[in-house]
């Protein structure tokens, strides 16, 4: 499709004018220039004693301005071959160019300070770039031996300072790029400029608003919109495009919505997006564009530590990543090929944050890990102390700051039996935290696993708020053994809770000596996590305050 664009001679006014029929989609928008017309005329002169525009230049009812004045060229015209026939392709970049002064004449020829303008596109489309000198020409000074000559040094993208059409119709039109293009020292002759990478729609939205202020975007053109803004340098209009962006962010556009803002660099469209992300994670990852991100997108989502998902789903989603990256690489969907697509991203993944029921059932049987990596990870569920492993072992689940814990008994004794019963305490805090587990004491008859049943429990409403069927292994000391929930559970400041473990195994240690107050204070910030424990009404098993089991609670702040 071809979008051409009429510049008439008696104003600066851009309208579309007519989009031809029939032709291929493939085929770029293109700017139509009237020889005659105040854009499609020739090269300004550089000489130091041409008027300059401001003295002799006019604003005209529709907007337009006279260019006989200031750019005015003896040897150019229609009537000089201004008007030549050629086709120029210009694939300039989103990013502003760089200033380069060029050069300077003596003060009895005049003075000019030139700066050219160099882009490349951005696009992943081949397309080959062009340059453009814009120049300004220097007011003339009255003509006598003693004369003075001010040099003023051309300012690059004063459109950017204009934020509405009257503003920058007092100057010219609003994109330095396009600037360049029509004004400076190597301005084009040719009556049509070709732009090969910019659709037709961005193209119209682009030409709307600088010559109307209108902002004509909707969801099918807002992305194109944007790199044509980025690619002319409006910044007004890519302001416009990321509001919109931003308004219009969900959870099932998140990804796609990142990886944009990724691409053209803009860093608070990002943000918003991974904070939707960590919010609403599930949803994300299950969204249809996830699995259309780029590998470095993938690895910037799998770093946080503030992703609200269990490790098992985050690791089924990046499979399903790595499955659709193995056919866009024209790969066999194989375990090893998806490994090779996944890269350092895989190595992000928390296997040991996951129970070992989550791993023997899911990534144990993948075939994605080596059995090497599968059995540290079995050895690190089942042993203790565990073995160092080479994935990261750090909660994440919506928390942030460090792992701390509590322990309420300040001294060791030997022989605790079980029978089914479940030890319970009751405790409260006086701000709020999430729990993550427990340290359970182990057996006294040297090294043993155990079965094991921990529990939260809202005491008003008799409430499960999280729970955790598992297993740990001690290895016969007086030392606690960490078992922890699937989920952090919040706990709210001055609620009644009741914290609850059903251990199946042979007689443990236990604690004596216990203490009802127990402070926790941050060694950076100084913040103090007062626990208070009571006694839990019912069959506990013989935990209370002062002897039993939970020696320990592990939480974040």
């Amino acid at each position: 499709m071809r979008c051409c664009v009429c510049l008439f001679q008696q104003s600066l006014q851009c309208s579309p004018s007519k989009m031809a029929a029939g032709e291929s989609n493939s085929r770029s928008s293109c700017l139509n220039l009237s020889n005659s017309g105040p854009l499609g005329n020739a090269p300004p002169s550089n000489s130091a004693h041409s008027s300059p525009a401001s003295n002799g230049g006019s604003m005209g009812a529709a907007g337009g301005i006279n260019r006989s004045a200031g750019n005015s060229n003896p040897q150019s015209g229609p009537e000089n071959g201004g008007g030549a026939e050629s086709a120029v392709r210009s694939t300039p970049s989103a990013q502003n160019p760089p200033r380069q002064p060029v050069g300077q004449s003596g003060a009895t020829s005049g003075a000019a300070s030139n700066m050219t303008a160099t882009s490349s596109s951005s696009s992943s489309s081949s397309a080959s770039t062009a340059s453009a000198d814009a120049s300004a020409a220097v007011p003339s000074l009255p003509s006598s031996p003693a004369s003075v000559l001010v040099y003023r040094e051309p300012v690059y993208n004063w459109q950017a300072t204009k934020s509405t059409v009257k503003e920058r119709f007092a100057l010219a039109v609003g994109s330095a790029v396009f600037d360049a293009m029509f004004n400076g020292g190597m301005a084009t002759t040719s009556t049509e400029i070709e732009l090969p990478d910019v659709e037709p729609a961005a193209f119209l939205a682009l030409l709307k608003f600088l010559y109307s202020d209108e902002v004509q975007i909707g969801p099918e053109t807002v992305m194109t919109t944007l790199y044509t803004a980025k690619k002319y340098a409006v910044p007004a209009l890519e302001a416009h495009c990321v509001e919109f962006l931003k308004k219009n962010l969900r959870a099932d556009n998140a990804f796609m919505l990142l990886t944009q803002a990724r691409l053209f660099d803009e860093p608070q469209l990002a943000s918003l997006c991974l904070e939707n992300i960590d919010k609403n994670t599930a949803d994300a990852l299950a969204a249809e564009g996830f699995t259309d991100i780029d590998l470095d997108t993938l690895m910037a989502v799998l770093e946080r530590d503030t992703l609200g998902v269990r490790e098992v789903r985050l690791f089924v989603a990046a499979v399903r990543w790595a499955d659709a990256e193995a056919q866009r690489q024209q790969l066999q969907p194989t375990p090893e090929n998806k490994r090779r697509v996944l890269g350092k991203a895989l190595s992000l993944i928390r296997f040991p944050l996951m129970t070992i029921e989550e791993f023997a059932a899911g990534p144990a049987q993948s075939g994605i890990l080596t059995d090497r990596e599968v059995v540290s990870l079995f050895l690190h569920f089942t042993v203790n102390p565990k073995p160092h492993v080479e994935f990261i072992d750090r909660p994440r689940c919506c928390l942030r700051g460090k792992e701390c814990s509590i322990t309420r008994f300040s001294q060791v004794e030997s022989r605790w039996g079980y029978s089914g019963t479940s030890d319970r305490i009751r405790f409260s805090v006086n701000r709020r935290i999430f729990v993550v587990g427990f340290g359970l004491y182990g057996s006294i008859h040297g090294p043993t696993d155990y079965q094991v049943n921990i529990q939260i429990i809202h005491t008003d409403s008799n409430t499960v708020l999280g729970q955790n069927d598992t297993g740990f292994s001690c290895d016969g000391t007086a030392s606690t053994f960490r078992v922890m929930f699937k989920e952090p559970v919040e706990i709210l400041p001055s609620v009644n809770y009741i914290a609850c473990a059903t251990l199946k195994g042979p007689d443990s240690h236990y604690g004596t000596k216990g203490m009802r107050k127990v402070t926790h204070e941050a060694p950076a910030t100084g913040t103090k996590t007062c626990f208070t424990f009571c006694y839990a009404a019912g069959n506990n098993n013989g935990t209370s305050v002062e002897d039993g089991q939970i020696p320990e609670v592990i939480f974040y702040t």
